[in-house]
């Protein structure tokens, strides 16, 4: 019972029940992404929406579904897959606040970080 609850007032443990519902009925689906991220848009395709596999962070979406999703262009990426450069990365969901996240060299947060001897902290006198 708690659990039909809380999908029906939250949306940061995935869909509600409202979005549920609206998918459902109104939902046409486009195509999914490597993520596993479900794609879909309403019949007459003025809206666009994305069911998330796993945490609900809107950088795990690819840029040619962001485009889609934003009516940047009017072709899923299933049917017109964007072309891409050969220096282009793969895309890569922003990591910070997780433990994968860029830690320079000479922090604090690393597990062992380098001694520096070219600073020396200011100590009142």
């Amino acid at each position: 019972m708690f659990q039909f609850i809380k999908r029906i007032f939250t949306w940061w443990d995935g869909q509600t029940f409202g979005t549920q519902l609206w998918t459902w009925r109104k939902g046409v689906r486009v195509g999914e992404d490597e993520a596993g991220n479900i794609f879909y848009r309403n019949d007459d395709d003025s809206r666009r929406w994305v069911i998330y596999n796993g945490d609900m962070e809107a950088s795990r979406v690819s840029p040619e579904w962001h485009g889609w999703l934003h009516h940047t262009w009017d072709e899923p990426p299933t049917d017109r897959p964007l072309a891409h450069k050969t220096w282009e990365k793969p895309h890569q969901e922003n990591l910070t606040g997780t433990l994968a996240a860029y830690v320079p060299a000479g922090s604090l947060r690393k597990a062992d970080p380098v001694e520096r001897s070219d600073y020396e902290a200011w100590s009142p006198e």
